[in-house]
């Protein structure tokens, strides 16, 4: 099955989360093939999971006075700041039936894509399930899924750079846990591409698009005006209300 791949772009938090069940729709109807799409978050944001409570994992003020979004995803897992300049975020949205029924098998498959496009940068990572990509023992992606109604939904992130300090100002974060020793402690944890070595950005871009064009028939195309549309509609309606980020 051919998939389209849209190119990179940047939207805001709500956006983002609205295009997603915008292409789930269309998936679920017919009128939308099978997609990926490569984005990142202007302004910055912090996502967090369906289950989670927004007060409890999200320093608000914090957040408010940097100008970074707050939004709350359709897929599990936990609250995850998404850097404007920091990470690449993909989609991949089709058919359910495209997947394995294990949710590991699925994650894995899909995860290899990535791991692939790192290779391509020079980078050896490996699964760990459920759902992370690690590189010499230290996470530098998360991911998560959503099925709904016979379409699937993988979204995840491929840190570029992070910056550990400020991540915790924006979570919710106890006084006397924010430590030096702590945050050393998630810096031996965690990883990302600028870490590693040097290369652009759009290197990470392209290494991303030529691994899912490697392992997956694909064409480009791009957001047809149907789904801005629609997705602006679901932003206003849903994922921007104090009633859908604050359900929980």
């Amino acid at each position: 099955m051919r998939y389209r791949m849209i190119p990179f772009r940047y939207f805001n938090a709500y956006m983002n989360m609205a295009l997603d069940e915008t292409i789930m729709e269309g998936i679920r109807t017919g009128t939308t093939p099978p997609t990926i799409r490569l984005y990142g978050w202007k302004p910055s944001a912090v996502s967090i999971g369906y289950f989670q409570g927004l007060e409890y994992e999200v320093n608000l003020e914090a957040c408010r006075r940097q100008g970074v979004d707050v939004v709350r995803r359709i897929t599990g897992g936990g609250a995850v700041y998404h850097d404007c300049d920091g990470e690449i975020t993909y989609s991949l949205l089709a058919p359910l039936a495209l997947f394995p029924d294990d949710l590991i098998q699925s994650y894995r498959l899909i995860c290899g894509y990535l791991i692939e496009a790192l290779q391509l940068l020079g980078i050896e990572g490996s699964f760990q399930p459920i759902n992370d990509i690690i590189v010499d023992g230290r996470k530098i992606s998360g991911n998560a899924q959503a099925r709904k109604q016979g379409v699937l939904l993988q979204h995840g992130t491929i840190l570029y750079r992070v910056d550990v300090e400020k991540m915790f100002t924006l979570l919710t974060v106890s006084e006397e846990k924010i430590s030096d020793k702590l945050i050393r402690s998630v810096k031996k944890r965690v990883t990302s591409i600028s870490d590693i070595l040097s290369v652009s950005f759009q290197e990470v871009v392209t290494a991303l698009e030529t691994a899912f064009r490697n392992n997956l028939e694909t064409e480009y195309g791009d957001y047809t005006d149907e789904e801005l549309k629609r997705a602006r509609q679901l932003a206003e309606q849903k994922y921007s209300t104090h009633s859908w980020i604050a359900m929980r």
